[in-house]
């Protein structure tokens, strides 16, 4: 996907997941991610869309902390989030292709801006999707292409960072495939980060699969995974120590 497509996608996810944070009011339930109201996930992703738009912003080179969110609700909450959002997607928008800041994962592409606009891109999609769990109306549809994608950055970007929980004891390997694209991925587990290339490489142990939409969702824990094939035990291990906020 290019960088155009993710900030297409950043902008459109932040506007529904503000609708329908909005519709559910911030005293709700979030039953993707039981700690959280809705104030919460407002909070924390308004301040994810701040800090991710200081650094494009500023062409700042290293980490730097998260800062906290204001100290609102209701009404107030949403219209924060609004603003941080908007913030973000002109940020992102008015970037130069050139733009050299810092990343935190590995991400296979081609420029910190790309990155970032994926990213957000992302985190905006998963927790659009909480936003409608917490509404109890029926969820936005996420595309094929932009699934895949989010499925790639989760296993080749976060899980590749030494940071990752998922290890095991001894070598296993996991499969993962969406059944409605030419997608698959091989993740090798150990003691060690995980290690996932493309293509069915070897035999597995595991096989995880369902449409991109669905397994999307499932390899963010946000539902159970369409099918499980062969040794359930790294499934449920990819569940219990996979999960990233």
């Amino acid at each position: 996907m290019e960088t155009a497509e993710f900030l297409d996608a950043l902008d459109r996810e932040g506007r529904l997941l503000a609708a329908a944070a909005e519709q559910a009011g911030t005293d709700a339930k979030v039953p993707t991610c039981p700690q959280w109201q809705v104030r919460d996930l407002l909070r924390h992703t308004g301040v994810v869309h701040l800090w991710a738009a200081g650094f494009v912003a500023d062409g700042h080179p290293s980490a730097r902390p998260m800062g906290n969110p204001p100290d609102l609700d209701g009404p107030a909450l949403v219209a924060w989030y609004r603003d941080s959002h908007r913030h973000v997607v002109e940020t992102l928008t008015a970037a130069p292709p050139d733009l050299a800041c810092w990343t935190f994962h590995p991400a296979p592409v081609s420029s910190p801006l790309a990155f970032w606009a994926r990213r957000q891109a992302h985190e905006t999609a998963i927790h659009r999707h909480d936003a409608e769990t917490a509404r109890g109306a029926a969820r936005t549809a996420v595309a094929t292409e932009f699934a895949v994608d989010g499925i790639d950055e989760l296993l080749r970007g976060f899980h590749a960072r030494s940071r990752s929980r998922v290890r095991t004891r001894q070598p296993r390997v996991l499969r993962v495939r969406a059944t409605d694209a030419d997608a698959v991925w091989t993740v090798r587990l150990s003691s060690e980060a995980p290690v996932t290339v493309r293509g069915a490489v070897g035999e597995a142990d595991t096989e995880l699969a369902g449409p991109a939409d669905q397994l999307y969702l499932a390899m963010w824990n946000r539902l159970p995974v369409p099918s499980v094939t062969g040794d359930r035990e790294p499934a449920v291990l990819w569940r219990e120590t996979s999960p990233i906020v």
